[in-house]
């Protein structure tokens, strides 16, 4: 298996993809149809299942290319993250942080050297919150904590913990890099939705992380591709919201499905036959589909904005905070009303709404999506400055 150095000089195994291989998207959804009870089960997107998204080019889609990566334009990744959502959507969450290498963008290029040594297909998984400070050295920061939400990380070839902003950043929170073999991973995690994302605990004792593995999280890319002049914050709210849109979408093709022979133990019409349950559907598609439109032609309007080589405005950014975090909910909703409408069988635990329901709720629940967005936006365009901290 092939090591790569680590943060302090350290090797770690990789699970980078196969030079060469590449695995149309298409055959790996099909694995997935099969393995997504399997990751439930497991609380965790295996590795193995990680290599094959790689394989699929989802984890270079954010490499810079210099370093041989493929760098998707956000709107095609979105695309992508969707269509695996609309399958599983702990998987799609999952593969969702291949967008997370804008992130290490800030780090020095020296650095960057170092991580894509052996290959562009990296898997990054950060916790950053709590925050810790850290105890500085002559190095850069000694680490000790615990941190919750790192998704991904029993696939990840580094990790990251949160770090609060200090002088130097400009008050923006920081991001220290580690190897797997540094950090503790404790396996806490029990939730309605997204349970096969391995959204675990990560416990650091006494590390010491070199100041030059550590970034500043929406801070200035020290590589100059197209990608990374795209607003970070708003891309990581973007992939996340997606995944929901994904979630619903699986949600609205099962409704449509079953309405047709579907009949209650009551003797009642088919649910087709229901005035209700098809006004509901119809409802339910036109407010998936809006807010799904909104968002793409947002992110293609300001990527043609970084391609043109303008910097993206703060309006803008707000109208991606903005358009996401309304996706994220109209999906949840979308999903929650075709459960009430669809009698009694939703109630079983084993019934697709019931991990639909769930799935589509952890996206609007995240704190890039919240309510606080709905007003951090609003002041924006209203020429106020954000009320949410980290907004961009």
């Amino acid at each position: 298996m092939p090591h790569t150095e680590g943060a302090g000089g350290r090797t770690l195994p990789t699970t980078r993809a196969p030079a060469g291989e590449t695995v149309p998207l298409d055959e790996v959804l099909g694995e997935l149809v099969h393995r997504r009870d399997e990751f439930r089960r497991l609380r965790y997107v295996p590795r193995d299942f990680v290599v094959r998204l790689k394989q699929t080019g989802l984890y270079r889609a954010a490499t810079p290319a210099r370093f041989g990566g493929e760098p998707l334009a956000p709107a095609e990744f979105l695309h992508r993250i969707e269509r695996i959502s609309e399958v599983d959507g702990s998987t799609g969450w999952v593969a969702s942080f291949g967008s997370a290498l804008t992130y290490l963008a800030a780090l020095p290029v020296e650095t960057q050297e170092r991580i894509y040594a052996d290959g562009p297909d990296l898997a990054f998984a950060g916790a950053l919150f709590p925050p810790q400070r850290g105890e500085e050295t002559d190095l850069g920061f000694r680490l000790s904590g615990r941190w919750k939400f790192a998704s991904g990380c029993m696939g990840a070839d580094l990790l990251g913990v949160g770090m609060p902003g200090d002088d130097a950043s400009a008050g923006k929170p920081r991001t220290a890099v580690l190897s797997p073999e540094q950090v503790e991973i404790v396996p806490e995690w029990d939730v309605v939705g997204m349970r096969g994302t391995g959204s675990f605990d990560l416990v650091v004792d006494g590390v010491e992380v070199p100041r030059e593995w550590t970034f500043v999280r929406g801070g200035e890319p020290t590589v100059d591709d197209p990608l990374y002049r795209y607003p970070t914050i708003a891309y990581a709210a973007q992939v996340l919201a997606v995944v929901g849109a994904g979630v619903a979408r699986a949600a609205l093709d099962h409704a449509k499905e079953v309405g047709g022979g579907y009949t209650g133990v009551t003797g009642a019409p088919k649910l087709a036959d229901r005035p209700y349950y098809r006004t509901e559907v119809a409802r339910a598609e036109a407010a998936l589909r809006s807010a799904r439109a909104w968002f793409y032609d947002i992110s293609e309007q300001v990527w043609a904005t970084v391609l043109a080589g303008d910097p993206a405005s703060d309006e803008q950014n707000a109208d991606l905070r903005l358009a996401s975090a309304h996706l994220a909910k109209t999906a949840s909703d979308v999903v929650g009303a075709l459960v009430e409408i669809s009698g009694t069988a939703p109630i079983a635990t084993t019934h697709p709404l019931q991990r639909l329901l769930g799935d589509a709720l952890v996206p609007k629940q995240h704190a890039f999506l919240g309510p606080a967005i709905y007003d951090a936006a609003g002041a924006v365009l209203m020429g106020l400055p954000s009320t949410s901290p980290g907004f961009r």
